[in-house]
Parts: C-alpha cells; sequence; structure tokens
C-alpha cells in the first residue's frame, strides 16, 4: 500500500484568556503532537473518550479547524495552509461525515439538493447527469428514490446518516474523515451504516479515519487504532497489536470496559475490570508524568508503539 494522507506533529491548541485587559494566559492542549499515516485504501481508527482531541484531529485534516502547528503531508504535498488545498482541490478529495446528521444536514434543502452540493462545487454536470448521479449514490446507501424530494426531518437518525455518506461520497473523495459516524444510533441501524461504509470503500477505494469511541464497533472497521488521551496517543497498533497485546493501562482501560455478553464468565469480567482499575490507581506514573500529560511514544515492535515512562523500562 502506498501512503495517501501523513500527518506530522500536529497541534491544535487554544488559547485562555482572563484578565482586565483579555491577555493569553494558558492554553488548552486539543492536539498535542500527533503523528500517523493513512495509507490508500485503509480504514484508521482514532479512539478515545469525550475530549480527547480525536474529533478536533479530524476537523483538523478537513480544515476546519485551524492547525497551531505541524504538518499535513497530502500525496506528498504540505497542505497545512489553505491556499494550497484550493490549488489541490484538496477538499473534493477529502470530505467529513458528522456525528450528528440532523444539524448537520440543512433542513430547510430537499435531500436531491444536500447530495448535490459537491457536485455543484466540484463538477460540471448538467441537470440530468446531476439527478442521475444522485439516484444512483442513493442507491448505493440503500435509500429509495422517492427520497430525493423529501426533507431531512422526514427520515429516521439512521436514513439521514445514509443521506450524509452520500453526500460525503458525491464528490469521488479519495478519503473520508468519519466523526461518530454511528454512535447516535441504534445498534440494529448501526450494522447498516457500517456495513454500507465499507462496500463505499470497497467499491470505491476509499480510505477512512474512523473516529469514535466505541472499540467494538473499531474492531470490525478499522486496519489499524491509535488510542487517544489528552490531546495525544498513548498506544498505536495494528487491530491485533490493540485488542490481543495492549500495553497502555488506558487502552486496557477501555477494552475492559467494552460490554461482554459471555454469561457463563461474567465474574472472570469483573474481575479483569477490578485488576486494571487497580493497575491504574497505583501505577499511573508509568503512564503518565507529574502534570498527567501522556509520555512519548515508543516502539515495542514494528507495528506497535506504546507512551510509558522511559519506553518502559522503570
Amino acid at each position: 500500500m502506498s501512503e495517501l494522507i501523513t500527518i506530522k506533529d500536529l497541534k491544535v491548541h487554544y488559547p485562555i484568556r482572563s484578565g482586565f485587559l483579555n491577555r493569553v494566559t494558558d492554553y488548552v492542549y486539543a492536539v498535542d503532537g500527533v503523528d500517523f499515516v493513512i495509507e490508500k485504501g485503509q480504514t484508521y481508527g482514532l479512539v478515545g473518550e469525550s475530549g480527547s482531541g480525536k474529533s478536533t484531529t479530524g476537523k483538523a485534516i478537513v480544515g476546519l479547524e485551524k492547525i497551531t502547528s505541524g504538518g499535513i503531508i497530502y500525496e506528498g504535498q504540505d497542505v497545512t495552509k489553505a491556499s494550497t488545498r484550493r490549488k489541490m482541490q484538496y477538499n473534493k478529495d477529502v470530505q467529513m461525515i458528522f456525528q450528528d446528521s440532523m444539524s448537520s444536514l440543512n433542513p430547510k434543502r430537499r435531500v436531491v439538493d444536500i447530495i448535490a452540493e459537491p457536485l455543484r462545487n466540484f463538477d460540471r454536470l448538467s441537470d440530468q447527469e446531476e439527478k442521475k448521479r444522485v439516484k444512483e449514490l442513493l442507491d448505493i446507501v440503500g435509500m429509495p428514490e422517492d427520497a430525493l424530494y423529501k426533507y431531512p426531518h422526514e427520515f429516521s437518525g439512521g436514513q439521514r446518516q445514509r443521506i450524509g455518506v452520500a453526500r460525503a461520497v458525491a464528490s469521488n473523495p479519495k478519503l473520508i474523515v468519519a466523526d461518530e459516524p454511528v454512535s447516535a444510533l441504534d445498534l440494529s441501524v448501526q450494522a447498516q451504516v457500517l456495513n454500507f461504509m465499507k462496500r463505499i470503500q470497497e467499491e470505491y477505494g476509499l480510505s477512512f479515519l474512523f473516529i469514535s469511541h466505541d472499540l467494538g464497533v473499531v474492531k470490525h472497521m478499522c486496519d489499524n487504532i491509535a488510542i487517544m488521551y489528552k490531546g495525544r496517543f498513548v498506544e498505536i497498533g495494528t487491530k491485533q497489536d490493540i485488542y490481543t497485546n495492549p500495553q497502555h493501562i488506558y487502552t486496557k482501560r477501555l477494552l475492559s470496559a467494552i460490554p461482554q455478553i459471555d454469561v457463563k464468565n461474567r465474574d472472570a469480567h469483573k474481575e479483569t475490570r477490578r485488576l486494571v482499575e487497580a493497575e491504574y490507581i497505583n501505577n499511573q506514573k508509568n503512564y503518565y508524568d507529574e502534570t498527567g500529560r501522556v509520555y512519548d511514544l515508543t516502539s515495542i515492535s514494528p507495528t506497535h508503539q506504546v507512551a510509558l515512562k522511559d519506553g518502559g523500562k522503570s
């Protein structure tokens, strides 16, 4: 596989102002130096709790958040500046699916206009070609043709999310940043939307940056995974690295929180959660410095990196 996009030491800091003169007295380190690579046709998972910085990372990549420092290298070009993004038609190639389908779709516009917006921005199609393309996109995400002239409020949450997927795919992008795309949906509907996303990926050769707090969903979707906490990566690895050999206490806590339906081993699962919590309480110094900041990543295998004190040698 070849690299599609490389994120280098990305930082997004928000100033905190106070006092009579409204001076900057501190910063919120929403994203504090993250590095990763998304390859063509790959799904990269970004996992963390609310406030960890994962959505800010996604929005910075798309261009919806101002970057404090660092670089975004897309197909060999630094697209950190908006002028370069415009020149390369970066916003055509990199699209986003938002968590809240209702607020991300204009309530005053019909579905045909919502999905056609990227086509009107980037492609010169006749009215007939545009309508045909919108129908094709609706068909791909399993929506009926009569959805064309309806408004967002006339659909369920799962149907609205499918419309969001269709809009994201409309411009034939190479990368889609999917920010918690199924977290507000029922489990059965989640499966439908995820399967549509997989089908679209296979059909178009897309790459996904899949942002979620749910490690169960990420396991179904992603090839490589980064675990994020307080704006920094605590662990990076393949799906197998993360699920079978977790090293950071934060990763272990996330994994132990996944609901289990294995009733026979309920007590064993409960004991595992207790041991993980005890390790977190007693050994925090091995995972975070005295200010609570995550340590730098250290490689423990060619595919696996973990943020441990002194590389885990203490």
